[in-house]
């Protein structure tokens, strides 16, 4: 299947995607992940959102980056071995709750949500969550496990919108012949960022090659945008220049900013 055939990419490209809400927009600042977070990005227009997943030792889904609470919240611990009780009472920023994955698909109906799988422990639970809440059109699932992607794909079947993980993303730069080996990649959408570091050698994975092989097979190239630095908006213009359908941002008014200069909606 081509990513036009997948309910979740139903939108205008290229898409912005709001990671973790948008956590170096200013008021955002130290409360990423948050409903509070991104709301503010659904405010500005965004309809894709980003988020990873962890689960409690009592199976509920908590949408939050870090394994651990103590870098965001006044809390300290793994979320893995604290129940949701525990890490409900967490203050992300001192003032804002952890929210469940449930949680952030309930308060925005609307939008689209790119699932991180952090760890096995979540993979289930997540899983059937999406199952019970009917959301399997709204969500994209993605994780560094390919053994976990391929569980999503049999557990939920070919609604199921992935991207690709290590080995999928990997084949793109290094394999003798990655227009082959991308043909055996289920995912509709390959998630990268725009270079790696291999052997000690920092590796462009965001290229106009790239893009051009993977539209041919019908899939879609959403860039991992981490920058901090000034040059932002000059990156992300040469990144849509070259075809990508998607850059996953920190710094979603810049990206806003510069899908209107080009006259794109979000």
């Amino acid at each position: 299947m081509r990513a036009r055939d997948y309910a979740y990419f139903d939108g205008p490209t290229p898409t912005g995607l709001a990671h973790r809400g948008g956590a170096a927009y200013h008021p955002n600042l130290g409360i990423e992940n948050t409903i509070a977070a991104f709301r503010q990005a659904v405010d500005m227009g965004y309809r894709y959102l980003e988020t990873d997943v962890h689960a409690t030792r009592d199976g509920i889904v908590v949408a939050f980056h870090d394994d651990h609470l103590d870098r965001v919240t006044d809390t300290a611990g793994r979320i893995a071995d604290q129940p949701y009780a525990a890490v409900r009472g967490a203050l992300i920023g001192g003032r804002e709750a952890v929210p469940t994955l449930g949680e952030l698909l309930e308060e925005f109906p609307e939008t689209r949500v790119n699932i991180d799988i952090k760890a096995d422990q979540a993979l289930g639970p997540t899983l059937e969550l999406i199952r019970r809440m009917g959301v399997i059109d709204r969500v994209c699932i993605g994780s560094f496990s390919e053994r976990r992607l391929r569980a999503a794909r049999r557990a939920l079947g070919p609604r199921l919108a992935t991207s690709a993980g290590q080995v999928g993303v990997g084949a793109l730069r290094l394999a003798p012949q990655p227009l082959s080996r991308l043909l055996h990649t289920p995912a509709p959408a390959l998630q990268i960022p725009m270079e790696h570091k291999i052997r000690g050698r920092l590796i462009p994975l965001a290229t106009r090659e790239v893009v051009s092989v993977a539209h041919r097979l019908g899939k879609h190239v959403h860039v991992w945008f981490h920058s901090w630095s000034t040059e932002d908006a000059t990156q992300m213009h040469r990144l849509l220049d070259l075809g990508v359908d998607g850059i996953v941002t920190d710094h979603i008014d810049i990206l806003r900013d510069v899908l209107a200069e080009r006259g794109t909606p979000l």
